[in-house]
């Protein structure tokens, strides 16, 4: 009886951020280490589906780089990265079109549907509702770097979007975006998941992660920040608290509030029903970021 009392106890307080959240939008990247564990993937997809089942309109954009370097190596070729992007000549770009938009894309929408939920995967090898171009970077001297076929989102399809959402499918969008000349893009997806979420002016965008969210310190759970504003979250960043893989990720935050997104939430993926816990909870169990 008591443990029916406590779970029923756990409902009463999802009910409110049900209500709160019913009919709004949130953009769930999904991405990186969090993509090789099959427990946790299968975890998170559950989350997404609670998700639509009680009102909220996920959308899940997915990467998958390390799946794309093994396949690049199978296939003979070296990845090269310059400033933390995957240089995509015609040759990487087809490998890294068919990793996302075939395998790791079509491996997310079965298990959707295995678990009894509809996901509609918005990209093929000849569309996607990703509208990009080409990205232009400098080097430290001033000089343009050609990186290939690499590019940023921006324009999104909303009303197809949309569309999905109205008829009770959650979107999957791997990060490969079409240029105005139908050019396919190999876009970041950190960066593609903060696009939609600025496009579609969405509640909340949430970053699964291989790490419980941002810390003072990285060697002390303790110090684990469950709440940051944009100005400390810049402070962060220029005294090196915040350093290597998180700080793309969090300039797509800041880029992404400050175009109206209302909060920003850095999880760890490895936590079963992380998502849940964090949208669903008056605690949450991450790092918020707000404006």
């Amino acid at each position: 009886m008591h443990e029916a009392i406590r779970k029923a106890d756990v409902l009463i307080e999802a009910l409110g951020w049900i209500r709160r959240f019913r009919g709004r939008y949130v953009v769930i990247k999904l991405g990186g280490s969090a993509l090789e564990e099959a427990d946790a993937v299968n975890s998170l997809l559950t989350d997404v589906i609670f998700m639509e089942t009680v009102g909220m309109r996920p959308v899940l954009v997915h990467g998958g780089g390390k799946a794309i370097s093994q396949a690049m190596s199978d296939a003979g070729i070296d990845p090269k990265f310059v400033h933390g992007r995957r240089a995509t000549d015609p040759e990487t770009l087809e490998i890294v079109a068919r990793v996302l938009c075939k395998d790791i894309c079509g491996s997310l929408v079965d298990e959707i549907t295995r678990q009894g939920g509809a996901a509609t995967p918005l990209v093929d090898l000849d569309s996607s509702c990703l509208v990009g171009e080409k990205l232009k970077m400098n080097d430290e001297n001033g000089e343009p770097i050609d990186l290939g076929r690499v590019g940023q989102v921006v324009d999104i399809n909303r009303q197809l979007i949309q569309e999905t959402c109205d008829a009770g499918h959650i979107p999957v969008i791997p990060s490969i975006a079409f240029d105005a000349d139908g050019g396919k893009l190999n876009v970041n997806a950190d960066t593609a998941a903060a696009a939609v979420a600025r496009l579609l002016n969405v509640e909340k965008l949430v970053f699964l992660s291989d790490v419980p969210g941002i810390f003072l310190d990285r060697e002390r759970p303790d110090t684990l920040l469950s709440h940051l504003e944009v100005a400390r979250c810049r402070e962060l960043i220029a005294d090196g608290t915040i350093d290597a893989g998180m700080v793309p990720k969090v300039d797509a935050a800041l880029d992404a509030l400050e175009a109206g997104v209302r909060k920003v939430h850095i999880v760890d993926a490895r936590i079963p029903h992380s998502v849940l816990l964090e949208i669903y909870s008056d605690k949450g169990i991450g790092t918020e970021i707000v404006a």
